[in-house]
């Protein structure tokens, strides 16, 4: 058993009056990159963490990834293991990796939650250098490796074994089955590693050093197995430096669409036209640079509605000088940056981002912006660059401007770190959502939301009966007190994380929701009206 994580204030702690807020509490997880003196590019690139309910009991669990022994990329000790923490619900967590069998055996960077078996449990996609894997969740508290079976772990006829920093999985066509989109990194060889320095130590190299891959996509056949449709679909013929992934249908045409966050390259934003084809338009619509024209180190990415308009905007973030973009959808097939009117150029400037969560922190109504935060370098570094940092939220008012919370939400408590991938959930029902964050060497982190304020709240957990079973790519509309919301459904956020909880909103003073209506990816409309606020809402896609 682990030790107890108590969901209250910590004993002599004051309540805070900041609008977000949290408090510490550890779980015995230390992220292990198998960081060495040569400092080889996946050392600082791992990390990615999933919250979500392996075995249906309503509580989330969280899952982590994590490296290898970075000469034969093997778990040759347990200190590299991933693991499973499954939620008790009493403040508490277990170790069940072993129980599980999900110690892994490679090095493993990312993970992508979905149920891509439609069998009502949740299953689990590991990205990691030069194999990845997908686990089937055997509905006993175990998971067996099917990556060999499922036809996912090919090498490129080109490009050979590539190295995968994430996925998401994404029903492209509407048929009710997840397909799995995969975000490769670099070509990257230990042997032909090459040697780069900071002040005379060895350090990482800058990403120009490495030759892009391309990104996959694997459609679902329904029988347990996926094709490669990457090169029909479109999406081969550009090759990156993928490292974040967010889905959303941007333009209502009730097709959803793959924006990738490149490193040091212009992002890609794939536009879905049906049929299984994608075309890249992201110059086009506004996102592939920044409006300087600079390229940046953009890291995670999410893709979800910020000004309430019904339209997903996209948040990324990167390196210090860099800023953190956000890109406002314009409802006409477009995106403008509102990076600097929005204030999130002065705030963002001075720090260096890995994992952005866009969700409602003090259920006002409004989505905030959750970053983890920590730069590539390696401590060789620090007092030239601000290598480990504290988290920031980054609280929304009212759509159209920024107020960055550090130590006012609660970060400071801690030393700043290398943080990594960084996950959302309620994991103690209380209506306020949590979060899990990794970081480089060091202890996870769980930081429980303990903002004592009256908003009230409201959760779905939406279940396809014609759409696939977790009702990912569902559109929901919300209406309180005549303030609408829109979000929708995705387990794609952040930096090689997944945040698979229910779709949480925010109500403010507003004791009910006067309207809902559901779009399912199927086409069917669902319409719910007058439904209580603060508890989890179960909905199932009308036959």
């Amino acid at each position: 058993m682990a030790p107890a994580i108590p969901w209250q204030l910590p004993s002599g702690t004051e309540e805070s009056t900041a609008p977000i807020h949290f408090f510490f509490r550890s779980i015995p997880f230390s992220l292990d990159s198998g960081e060495t003196a040569e400092k080889h590019a996946p050392e600082t690139m791992a990390g990615g963490v999933a919250v979500f309910d392996y075995d249906n009991d309503g509580n989330p669990d969280i899952f982590f990834t994590n490296g290898a022994d970075i000469s034969g990329l093997k778990k040759t000790s347990q200190r590299y293991w991933n693991r499973l923490f499954h939620n008790n619900g009493d403040g508490t967590f277990t170790d069940v990796t072993e129980k599980a069998g999900l110690a892994g055996t490679g090095y493993d960077t990312g993970v992508a939650i979905g149920d891509y078996d439609n069998d009502g449990y949740e299953d689990i996609f590991v990205a990691g250098v030069y194999r990845n894997t997908l686990y089937h969740n055997n509905r006993d508290g175990t998971f067996t490796d099917v990556t060999e079976k499922a036809g996912l772990n090919h090498p490129d006829k080109e490009f050979g074994s590539l190295w995968s920093v994430g996925g998401a999985w994404v029903d492209i066509n509407n048929d009710g089955l997840l397909d799995l989109v995969v975000v490769n990194y670099v070509s990257w060889e230990a042997a032909k590693e090459p040697h780069c320095e900071i002040d005379g130590k060895p350090d990482y190299c800058h990403p120009r050093f490495y030759k892009p891959l391309p990104n996959q996509l694997f459609l679902n056949n329904g029988d347990g197995t996926f094709a490669d449709i990457s090169a029909q679909a479109g999406i081969r013929a550009y090759p990156g430096k993928g490292m974040g992934v967010g889905v959303a249908d941007y333009d209502g045409d009730g097709l959803p669409d793959i924006f990738i966050a490149n490193d040091k390259l212009p992002n890609f934003l794939f536009h879905n036209k049906g049929s299984g084809r994608f075309e890249e338009v992201a110059a086009e619509a506004g996102v592939a640079l920044p409006d300087n024209g600079n390229v940046i180190s953009s890291m995670g990415v999410d893709f979800r509605d910020l000004n309430n308009d019904g339209y997903p905007d996209i948040s990324i973030v990167a390196l210090q000088n860099e800023t953190f973009p956000v890109y406002e959808n314009t409802g006409k097939g477009g995106f403008t940056e509102i990076t600097g009117k929005s204030g999130m150029t002065l705030l963002s400037t001075p720090m260096s981002g890995y994992s952005p969560n866009i969700a409602d922190f003090d259920n006002d109504g409004w989505k905030d912006i959750f970053v983890s935060r920590g730069d590539v370098a390696s401590p060789n570094v620090a007092g030239r660059v601000a290598v480990n940092q504290p988290n920031t939220v980054f609280r929304n008012i009212q759509g159209n401007k920024w107020s960055a919370l550090t130590a006012e939400a609660g970060f400071a408590s801690q030393p700043p770190k290398r943080h990594r991938g960084s996950a959302f959930g309620d994991f103690n029902h209380d209506g306020k959502l949590d979060l899990v964050v990794t970081a480089i060497g060091a202890p996870a982190e769980i930081w429980i939301n303990d903002r004592s304020n009256s908003n009230h709240w409201l959760e779905l957990a939406l279940q396809g009966t014609k759409s696939n079973r977790d009702g990912i790519g569902a559109q929901i509309r919300l209406v309180a007190g005549g303030h609408a919301q829109f979000n929708h459904v995705t387990t794609a956020s952040g930096y090689g994380s997944s945040s698979a909880g229910p779709v949480h909103f925010g109500l403010g003073a507003e004791k009910m929701a006067d309207e809902i209506t559901i779009r399912w990816p199927s086409g069917k409309v669902q319409v719910l009206t007058h439904v209580a606020a603060d508890h989890v809402l179960r909905v199932v896609e009308p036959k």
